[in-house]
């Protein structure tokens, strides 16, 4: 890679810094497909990833978030902004702006698993070639290393050797998801963004795949971006959670402090309607949204949730709100954050008492 992309990392223990990322999609029309308007897919979004941490990403579909971790991998050229990366070589390098030979090689290092545990599969390839490809395409042309290395990633993600010749037909979703995941690693990645990895599979299933991935990130040393809607999975897997709305991210803090502490009524929403997996816990009554979702081509002045929000002042619908920090590691983008007291899934999970 060229030097000249290359920076001082500001904290050795940032493996990833994203700053003012936006990237907007044109919307063409005519014979001429002219650009008339722009959808704001990602509308300034800021965050940091350290080394060895699960990072959660949520919000409702269409928020951003997927479009938000493609950019991260550069499977989508930016609009503007910047993605520092730490590399292994003690380099911090701006994603952005690398060139498409400069990406091959920092490939190694960041790697992806799948929504779809089946259609990232290709069906008319066997294991052993969906997992080697990786490995032959950076440079082990030798079949019998080949052969080697996936037989030690199949026994990694919990299957058998043996398999690695037949096709993803035979195998079911959570095993075609173990497969993704042997693939992603093959390359001994330092960064996976996991793209709602257990979304497609039965909740059965789900526990055991997570269970999977947080034993090999301490096994393995790795560091997750971890795209999900679902707040139970993303509770029990990461350290901090990011929320975002419309583009725009809306609050970041530890699993803990914004699942029992939410600053933000759009989080607090979120959690109102998290189911609580226990009979005796008292479920108080969900919170509700009115309103449609913004529209990212087109969205609202200042504040994009004012106007679903029921706490929304006249300062809300002028001002776009910083994202700022009210507690230690607990930042959010609300006029009012400092004067709301909002539930949190601590409070809601309280067991009722009986005399």
């Amino acid at each position: 890679m060229d030097d000249s992309n290359a920076t001082q990392p500001e904290s050795n223990d940032k493996l990833l810094q994203v700053k003012g990322l936006k990237k907007f999609f044109p919307i063409q029309k005519g014979f001429l497909k002219r650009t008339v308007g722009h959808v704001r897919a990602v509308d300034d979004v800021t965050f940091d990833l350290h080394e060895g941490e699960t990072l959660g990403l949520v919000g409702e579909s269409g928020c951003g978030k997927t479009t938000t971790a493609r950019c991260v991998l550069r499977a989508y050229d930016v609009t503007e902004g910047e993605i520092l990366f730490h590399t292994g070589d003690d380099r911090t390098v701006d994603i952005a702006s690398l060139s498409g030979g400069e990406l091959r090689s920092l490939r190694r290092e960041m790697q992806m698993i799948f929504q779809d545990p089946f259609s990232s599969l290709n069906p008319r390839m066997t294991l052993f070639d969906i997992v080697g490809e990786p490995l032959f395409v950076h440079g082990m042309k030798s079949s019998g290393s080949r052969a080697d290395r996936v037989a030690e990633l199949m026994r990694l993600v919990g299957l058998r050797p043996e398999y690695m010749r037949r096709f993803p037909h035979a195998f079911s979703g959570g095993e075609r998801q173990r497969i993704g995941i042997a693939r992603a690693l093959a390359l001994n990645p330092r960064l996976v963004v996991a793209d709602e990895p257990v979304s497609a599979l039965d909740v059965s299933v789900q526990a055991q795949v997570i269970n999977l991935l947080m034993d090999l990130q301490e096994e393995l040393s790795l560091t997750y971006l971890f795209v999900a809607h679902d707040l139970s999975v993303v509770k029990q897997i990461a350290d901090r959670v990011v929320v975002m709305y419309v583009g725009k991210i809306v609050e970041v803090a530890e699993t803990e402090e914004l699942y029992a502490n939410p600053k933000h009524p759009y989080t607090a929403a979120l959690l109102s309607a998290a189911p609580i997996p226990d009979p005796r816990a008292r479920q108080s009554s969900r919170t509700v949204l009115s309103g449609e979702v913004a529209n990212p081509a087109n969205p609202p002045s200042g504040c994009y949730f004012h106007p679903r929000c029921p706490f929304a002042t006249d300062v809300c619908r002028e001002v776009t709100p910083a994202l700022e920090e009210v507690a230690p590691g607990h930042s959010v983008s609300c006029h009012r954050a400092k004067e709301l007291e909002l539930v949190g899934i601590g409070e809601m999970a309280s067991p009722q008492t009986t005399d």
